[in-house]
């Protein structure tokens, strides 16, 4: 029996927290780097589906946690109040929850010393300003230098890992897209008529679109435990991207401005935007020539930053975490931590990838526009996929022919 490997995880967001908690399952000692003094999640509602949830299982999230919010389908409606001529259920099972909660879950999951294996060491406050992927060390700010059996960059869409990964510094482009993003309390709805068309209709989102334009559009829904609203708005952005920040700050006076063509039921609704009330920059990394090398392995929007399209983000992030779960198992030998990475390149970059150039496809190709929503194939193909039967099943195969 060979001894637990020594991971290393950087980034403590939801993709590091999940690869935390998946190989801590396994009896390896994971310790996780952190940036940010106090690590709390910012952002609101988030949608998991039915590939997602299926990792989420795996490693034995409390859905009660979550206090989610049932994703039974999309209820469309043109820009000047009217419904569209569809209305559709993406998602079989699926639900929306708020990020800071599904980070908090996956933070326990990680960190709990009732789970299973050695509980993962989050330190905070500790930048990466380096990686040796060939030696498997990383250089904190203050100087110190700390090896390890396994390195995981789960350190964002900026990641300082990638760039030792592909011995170049790769940027997501600017795209010429943003979108606000906010919530607000559901009780401001509560005997409000002006507002049945969300409050009657189905518990899923609804989307709002502009017919002159698709950039323009509006992504409403609710989470935890129906109490809180999310809006996502999102617009051509025709500030210079690269002088205003991939994250800013914004007024509600802004957002209702920015849509003020839009009915006005749903100029209403904006107008009840409570702070914080943040710009995020639409950005997606190029495909890159590989996501391992030496000791380390890139994970979530290290490897496959995307569009948020298809709602498939945080869900490639799991699967990544999940894979190398079941990739890098109790037994599993130091020798053989370079097959290791190949297997979870060889599974899980193909379809990272694919996802990855749907989404930004499916909103900039007028022909491929709405594909994932109407099309059953798709679905099957994104919401079907079980990443824990996969790894599973090729580790397995890969072990019987040794």
């Amino acid at each position: 029996m060979s001894s637990p490997l020594d991971i290393l995880v950087v980034g403590a967001g939801l993709g590091g927290l999940a690869a935390a908690a998946a190989l801590r399952q396994q009896g390896h000692q994971i310790t996780i780097f952190e940036e940010s003094a106090v690590n709390k999640e910012i952002g609101a509602a988030i949608a998991m589906q039915e590939n997602a949830i299926r990792v989420l299982e795996y490693l034995g999230f409390r859905k009660e946690n979550l206090r989610a919010v049932p994703n039974d389908g999309l209820t469309h409606f043109k820009s000047d109040g009217q419904p569209s001529s569809h209305s559709f259920t993406t998602s079989q099972g699926g639900f929306f929850c708020h990020r800071v909660d599904l980070h908090d879950e996956l933070k326990r999951l990680a960190l709990d010393p009732s789970g299973a294996g050695e509980p993962a060491k989050l330190i905070l406050g500790s930048q990466v300003v380096k990686c040796e992927a060939i030696e498997g060390t990383i250089t904190l700010k203050n100087g110190d230098v700390i090896h390890a059996d396994l390195i995981v960059g789960a350190d964002g869409i900026h990641s300082t890992v990638r760039k030792d990964v592909l011995g170049y510094p790769a940027i997501a482009p600017t795209t010429g897209i943003s979108a606000f993003s906010f919530s607000f309390s559901a009780s401001k709805l509560e005997r409000r008529p002006e507002f049945d068309w969300f409050t009657q209709s189905v518990s899923g989102g609804r989307v709002v679109t502009c017919q002159e334009d698709y950039n323009r559009r509006l992504f409403l829904c609710c989470c935890r435990d129906g109490s809180i609203v999310n809006v996502t708005a999102q617009f051509t952005d025709n500030r210079v991207q690269e002088q205003s920040g991939w994250r800013s700050a914004a007024t509600m006076e802004d957002v209702v401005s920015e849509f003020s063509d839009f009915h006005p039921k749903f100029r209403q609704m904006l107008a009840l935007a409570e702070q914080p009330i943040r710009i995020f920059q639409r950005r997606a990394l190029p495909l890159l020539p590989t996501w391992v090398k030496g000791r380390v392995a890139l994970l979530g929007d290290a490897a496959h930053a995307m569009f948020p399209t298809l709602g498939q983000g945080a869900a490639m992030a799991l699967e990544d975490a999940g894979t190398l779960g079941c990739l890098f198992p109790r037994e599993i030998k130091r020798e053989d931590i370079q097959s290791g990475l190949e297997a979870y390149q060889y599974l899980r970059k193909p379809r990272g990838e694919f996802i990855s150039r749907e989404a930004l496809e499916q909103i900039i190709i007028p022909e491929k526009r709405e594909l994932f929503a109407c099309s059953p194939e798709m679905r099957k193909t994104i919401l079907d996929y079980d990443a824990i039967r996969v790894a599973k099943e090729y580790y397995a195969d890969c072990s019987n022919k040794l």
